[in-house]
């Protein structure tokens, strides 16, 4: 009888709704986890820091607190192609208690989707170093949405700079 219930329970625990915030950048569909997610806002006046990594856009004042806000599109890497016009929105994300912006395209509605429906990300893909920060796949309809892992999109040595950046 107990074996049914853990196997109940388990069954139960892969097919969890997890709810993620939809965001596209260039044709890609991205999703965060929503309990990361702090608010979205529409563009606000970013400002420049010198001396910075070329997707460190500036730092935002929101409310009195300056946010670092990191362009998500030159951080994965991701080339524009010219012809698309660049409408965009900041996703401020807490990630492990740092508050942090992120620049992209548009968002979508709220996801819901199964736990067990996503997959790990194929091993060519994981074998680069800088892709750890994709934390699985999942099929939207004629779709493929990439789940980000938010906790490891920036490095070590990226974040000492950041706090600099808070810091002053």
């Amino acid at each position: 009888m107990e074996q049914i219930v853990s196997q109940e329970a388990g069954q139960l625990e892969k097919d969890r709704l997890i709810q993620l915030v939809g965001f596209i950048i260039g044709k890609e569909l991205f999703g965060v986890n929503i309990l990361m997610v702090q608010e979205i806002i529409r563009s606000a006046p970013i400002t420049p820091i010198p001396d910075s990594p070329v997707f460190i856009e500036g730092v935002i004042n929101l409310r009195g607190s300056i946010i670092p806000v990191i362009d998500l599109r030159k951080r994965l890497n991701l080339v524009q192609d010219e012809n698309e016009k660049r409408d965009t929105w900041i996703l401020i994300i807490n990630i492990e208690g740092r508050v942090t912006g992120f620049i992209v395209d548009s968002v979508t509605e709220v996801l819901k989707i199964l736990a067990n429906e996503i997959k790990p990300p194929p091993d060519m893909v994981v074998a680069g170093l800088k892709s750890q920060y994709i934390q699985g796949v999942c099929k939207m309809g004629t779709k493929l949405l990439i789940l980000l892992d938010f906790n490891r999109i920036l490095m070590v040595e990226e974040i000492r700079k950041l706090k600099k950046i808070e810091r002053n």
